[in-house]
């Protein structure tokens, strides 16, 4: 039996679009997903093709244009919309039907005002509706994991006999715990009677910052594909992000024993895109690929990867594509560092200019929140100017 491996699916395009004030149009979209195909993500969901004439013309350009990756389209469950979705993936390459409904007893009573025995036979019909019409079929159950389990498993496996070959598992408000998710994925794995040969996904939100790890539970405990978004963007909090769920997977290989199909010498390029087709800048202490993600600015840590990078660091950044910048010069950092700096910065310094120009930088540091590398010329230039005035004095003497 072979390493098993993850299905990755990308809903940059879709969920990630619903960040407020982000508006991608079908050059954005197009320019993204081919950035993703040279990531190597599985599926793409390109959009929701009945929200909008917009969205339909730039999911039918990805799937007329792109080859190599299966891609993706959302619908309701209704006729209208699965119909739209099947015009709109004609030419794709290879193509998948994303229809969902809501399965909680609080989205039947307040927004579909439906039985629960209504939403399983529209369900029901829209498989058979849409089967054929797509190379495959994804069903959503919106607000699984503030679903009934029992009836879960009960609308999964009526779904699949009426042709799903894919149930997804949302975590639509971010309101799982990670133990949790993962009991409700093994509950489903375990208590639908007709999963085998299906694929169990995950697709989880970051209301309350659990997306990534409910995602590596519910992986854990047997879903076979997770749903991301490049930087984690999305609907309110926003989704798990890509970038960390595949890092988990690949610094941790000996604990998750997985695979996957993603090359991440592109995560970073991915990531850059996504911020500037976006408008959304990340934060310094993102994690994978933030600014400060792989900086050392303590003197004892500066010391440790001078020495041995692995002292403080899991991964490489050149692991997904950085040119590292290892440390970040400021009040706490040590000497090691300074001097590794000064000769980066071509400076081959004597002991004492070395010493002078140390505690003009610590100077500085004390005043600066920033020390950027003209700073560190400045106090080196400085200490120079100062021993070359000195000798120039003794040689008079």
């Amino acid at each position: 039996m072979g390493v098993k491996r993850v299905i990755v699916f990308d809903t940059t395009l879709r969920d990630g679009e619903q960040t407020p004030g982000v508006n991608f149009n079908i050059n954005d979209k197009f320019e993204i997903a081919k950035q993703l195909v040279s990531l190597g993500v599985d599926v793409i969901e390109a959009g929701f093709p009945a929200a909008s004439n917009g969205d339909f013309e730039s999911v039918k350009n990805i799937a007329d244009k792109l080859k190599g990756v299966t891609v993706a389209a959302m619908a309701r469950s209704v006729k209208e919309d699965i119909d739209r979705a099947s015009s709109a993936l004609k030419n794709a390459e290879r193509s998948r039907l994303h229809v969902f409904i809501a399965t909680s007893d609080i989205h039947l009573k307040y927004k579909l005002k439906m039985s629960r025995e209504e939403m399983l036979k529209r369900a029901v019909e829209m498989m058979k509706y849409a089967k054929g019409k797509f190379d495959e079929i994804q069903f959503s159950a919106e607000d699984a994991s503030r679903t009934d389990w029992d009836f879960l498993v009960k609308v999964f496996s009526e779904v699949i006999d009426a042709g799903a070959n894919v149930i997804n598992v949302p975590d639509t408000v971010g309101y799982a715990m990670p133990r949790e998710f993962g009991e409700l994925i093994k509950y489903i794995r375990n208590n639908v009677p007709n999963i085998d040969g299906v694929m169990i996904s995950a697709h989880c939100h970051n209301d309350l910052g659990m997306a990534v790890a409910n995602s590596l539970s519910a992986i854990e405990n047997g879903a076979t594909q997770v749903e991301v978004t490049v930087n984690g963007i999305g609907e309110r909090a926003g989704n798990a992000a890509m970038e960390e769920v595949v890092m988990a997977l690949n610094t941790r290989k000996d604990y998750f024993g997985l695979v996957h199909g993603i090359n991440t010498k592109e995560i970073y390029n991915t990531s850059k895109l996504v911020s500037e087709l976006t408008g959304i800048k990340l934060q310094p202490n993102k994690a994978i690929v933030g600014a400060n993600a792989f900086r050392h600015q303590a003197g004892i840590h500066q010391h440790g990867v001078i020495n041995n990078r692995a002292t403080y660091e899991i991964m490489k950044p050149e692991d997904i594509g950085i040119i590292p910048d290892t440390f970040a010069l400021g009040k706490l950092s040590g000497r090691n560092a300074f001097e590794l700096k000064v000769r980066q910065l071509g400076y081959n310094l004597s002991p004492g200019e070395l010493n002078d120009a140390f505690r003009r930088f610590k100077d500085l540091a004390d005043r600066k929140k920033v020390i950027i590398d003209e700073d560190i010329r400045f106090v080196v230039e400085e200490t120079l100017e100062e021993f070359r005035s000195f000798k120039e004095g003794e040689a008079w003497a």
